[in-house]
């Protein structure tokens, strides 16, 4: 299994192309602000064919490059039904200083769009792409619609967006966050994953599920019947 990931834009949110190996067919996950040109270069270093993107979750840093990346390989983008209005329009899951400050961000010929296809994305859906098989699922807390891609196959993987890290969990305190379904994502969604799994989150190192349920505090907190936070 080829993974590759680069920290993107100043929000140093991970992206990754992910591949069964090279000279074959990839995923791009979560292209952020300025990610179109490192994808590019990892597509085109391991002589790579994309077919889809997917997205954890609707917020600007993890979806900035969403249209540029999709449209200029002509594939669609997947993301789950309740951050899908988000590629569009990504103000209302924005903080006031982020609204604030994205015009300044935005350069001249940048703008947000859905790309010419959009594929929704439900809990427990089943995706066989890139001959890998993915199971969607949705883990709403840090967002309404923010979901996990669980890779089955040899390397047992799964892409975690925002709702945990290595060491810590998402926020929940912005537009569609919760706490209570953070608690519920964390108990019934992350917790369930087996040991073996290795996490690649949406900011910072990978993990995996043994070592973030031994030390992760606000995994060891849920396992306790408390909230995370």
């Amino acid at each position: 299994m080829l993974i590759e990931s680069f920290a993107a834009g100043p929000w140093q949110t991970n992206c990754y192309v992910v591949a069964p190996s090279a000279h074959s067919e990839c995923i791009i996950i979560d292209p952020g602000m300025g990610a179109a040109s490192g994808v590019r270069e990892a597509v085109e270093r391991h002589n790579l064919k994309p077919i889809a993107v997917m997205v954890t979750h609707g917020h600007i840093d993890h979806m900035w490059s969403v249209f540029p990346v999709a449209s200029g390989y002509g594939i669609p983008a997947l993301i789950h039904s309740a951050d899908r209005p988000w590629l569009a329009d990504p103000t209302p899951g924005l903080s006031a200083q982020t609204r604030e400050a994205l015009p300044t961000m935005l350069g001249t010929d940048e703008f947000f769009q859905d790309p010419d296809e959009v594929t929704e994305l439900s809990d427990n859906m089943t995706l066989s792409i890139a001959g890998f098989d993915i199971t969607v699922r949705h883990a709403p807390g840090h967002t309404a619609g923010s979901a996990l891609f669980d890779f089955a196959g040899e390397l047992p993987t799964v892409f975690t967006g925002d709702v945990v890290f290595a060491g810590a969990i998402g926020r929940t305190d912005l537009p569609s966050g919760s706490s209570a379904q953070m608690n519920a994502s964390l108990r019934d969604v992350v917790l369930s994953l087996n040991d073996d799994k290795r996490i690649y989150p949406g900011h910072g190192p990978s993990s995996t599920m043994a070592l973030e349920r031994t030390t992760n505090q606000y995994l060891l907190r849920i396992a306790q019947g408390l909230s995370a936070t």
